[in-house]
């Protein structure tokens, strides 16, 4: 089993969670052109059933052997909501995870990633191929901006 031994990543049991999600099959090249509209989409569904705030934004990424992916853009749902469209509902995997905290402007967050790659290949963890972020409260200081990414291990 793998350790936490390098202080940035944290090996632990992560629950499932409940979200409300746009999903689709895509390469990374387009990925960065279409997350804004996936996630606009879940959020104009959730503004009608009344819900504004208070549900962080998840992405979870599941890589296809053809160098694809198959994403899932939305929100953790913690509140109900009536989904409607092409937003449904779905599930954050539960399970023993490798996870690394990002503070700081979303431009460094590359460095989260690189801790993670430096901490499996120390550890003989194969590359997982179920992974996701989550995203903390919004802030306007990208200094205070959150985010987790979470690595799916087994």
């Amino acid at each position: 089993m793998p350790s936490d031994t390098d202080p940035g990543v944290r090996v632990h049991d992560e629950p499932a969670r409940t979200t409300a999600v746009r999903k689709a099959s895509t390469t990374w090249s387009e990925f960065p052109s279409l997350w804004p509209q996936l996630s606009a989409d879940v959020w104009t569904c959730l503004r009608a059933g009344g819900v504004t705030r208070g549900c962080p934004n998840v992405m979870l990424y599941r890589d296809r052997p053809d160098g694809g992916v198959d994403v899932e853009i939305g929100v953790e749902l913690r509140v109900p909501c009536e989904l409607t469209g092409a937003v449904v509902a779905s599930t954050l995997p539960g399970g023993q995870v490798a996870s690394v905290e990002h503070r700081g402007p979303w431009s460094r967050m590359d460095q989260a990633y690189q801790t993670f790659d430096v901490w499996r290949e120390a550890n003989h963890v194969p590359k997982p191929t179920v992974h996701w972020e989550v995203y903390g409260p919004h802030s306007d200081d990208p200094a205070e901006l959150t985010m987790t990414i979470f690595w799916l291990l087994g």
